[in-house]
């Protein structure tokens, strides 16, 4: 990966070809991939023929035609993060797949979570939730002074407190830091630590190897950088955590067998933590955008996304009264600013009557790192590998000059 903003492997005719295949490229600038990523043609269309064949025969009935091409999404996105189909389980957002793997871990009372100071809003709020209620204590390993965590420190804690839990985001929401979690997961490995990785904002981004992490749970939407529907996502469940049984708290029918009155029998893989209810449709959607992802290559999209955003950062670092807010020895495509004398809404409100996507951060999403910032809010762009150099440079123009109008 570059991070100097220096231009990437993808020839002018391929990004053309990409663009051509996303629609959206004709209304907007579109720099909110870290919300939502704008979906190729080919999702599009996997989403509606389904929903128009369930019209035409029935849901059930459309569910069991396209039952080959449903068992497609557990295969691409196995072969996505390397592991076997049996690992994934489909979930309708990260957060509901996190907080089912949570509800899978038999927490006791002094329990230890060990986690980071830039885990997402969700999951710092669920941890919270668990000491409430369990009465564990949660740990946060202190960040070393250039931006993202002290692995050394985070495994003296480890060896310290024997955790029942390491848990890191990968890419926090708040900043385009990416974080070492595989330094991490080695550390993990060798104590035999249960290790929880969330991907929201790297799946699509970077290329993921489970193994490489080490971990053993793993949790993503499929809507942002991977560019699929909303209301998606899944859980990496590894083997020896199902072999070892953990199951959800609310496991349902088809997850489980009713195998007498009063015993249930789990099923072997992943799809213990699934539900019987899907949306297929966005089901075959996600199927299609991690073959998407993966015949545009996760090497190519690697290269070429961050090194628009180091672009971008270079040249908004020269606007007066704008103060980039992304630290850490890795960068990735999310990209955050303060502005001097300036509103959140108002300004989001401007970029948006230029057409360009943006999101805003507020210090409630990340209280130690906007603390740490001394900001109450940013703004974040977040350019993909479909977007243009054209593109990142008129942004840049465009909060330049809003950034002066007084």
């Amino acid at each position: 990966m570059r991070n100097d903003g220096s231009t990437s492997v993808l020839s002018p005719e391929s990004l053309r070809a990409l663009r051509a295949d996303t629609p959206g490229v004709a209304n907007v600038v579109h720099f909110n991939n870290a919300g939502c990523g704008l979906a190729p043609a080919s999702v599009l269309t996997a989403m509606l023929d389904h929903l128009r064949l369930e019209a035409q025969i029935g849901g059930y009935e459309a569910a069991a035609a396209r039952a080959e091409q449903v068992r497609g999404f557990y295969d691409e996105l196995a072969a996505l993060i390397n592991c076997g189909p049996g690992n994934i389980a489909f979930a309708s957002s990260a957060t509901h797949a996190y907080t089912t793997a949570l509800s899978a871990i038999p927490f006791e009372r002094d329990d230890v979570i060990l986690t980071t100071r830039n885990d997402f809003i969700s999951n710092q709020i669920a941890f919270l939730s668990l000491r409430k209620r369990h009465g564990v204590r949660v740990i946060h390993a202190p960040d070393v002074p250039e931006g993202g965590v002290d692995v050394d420190a985070m495994a003296a804690l480890m060896r310290e407190h024997r955790p029942q839990l390491v848990a890191a985001t990968h890419i926090p929401t708040n900043s385009g830091l990416v974080q070492p979690v595989a330094e991490i997961g080695r550390h993990c490995r060798e104590l035999d630590l249960l290790y929880l990785v969330d991907a929201c904002q790297s799946l699509g981004q970077y290329p993921i190897d489970v193994e490489e992490i080490g971990c053993d749970l793993l949790t993503s939407t499929c809507r942002k950088f991977l560019r699929g529907p909303r209301g998606t996502g899944f859980l990496y469940v590894a083997d020896r955590v199902l072999r070892a049984g953990y199951e959800p708290l609310f496991i349902d029918m088809y997850g489980a067998r009713w195998v007498a009155e009063d015993r249930y029998q789990p099923v072997e893989t992943a799809a213990r933590f699934e539900d019987w209810e899907f949306p297929y449709a966005a089901v075959l959607g996600c199927a299609e955008a991690a073959r998407y992802a993966r015949q545009v290559g996760l090497d190519v999209i690697a290269d070429r996304t961050p090194a628009l955003a180091a672009r971008l950062r270079r040249s908004l670092a020269e606007v007066p009264g704008v103060r980039v807010l992304d630290r850490g020895a890795r960068l990735g495509a999310l990209v955050t600013f303060a502005i001097d004398g300036r509103q959140p809404q108002p300004f989001k409100a401007a970029l948006d009557a230029r057409k360009i996507n943006s999101a805003l951060s507020f210090r409630e999403f990340a209280q130690y790192d906007f603390g740490d910032k001394d900001v109450d809010w940013c703004v974040r762009l977040s350019p993909h590998y479909y977007n243009t150099e054209d593109e990142v440079d008129e942004v840049a123009a465009t909060v330049a000059e809003l950034a002066g109008a007084r």
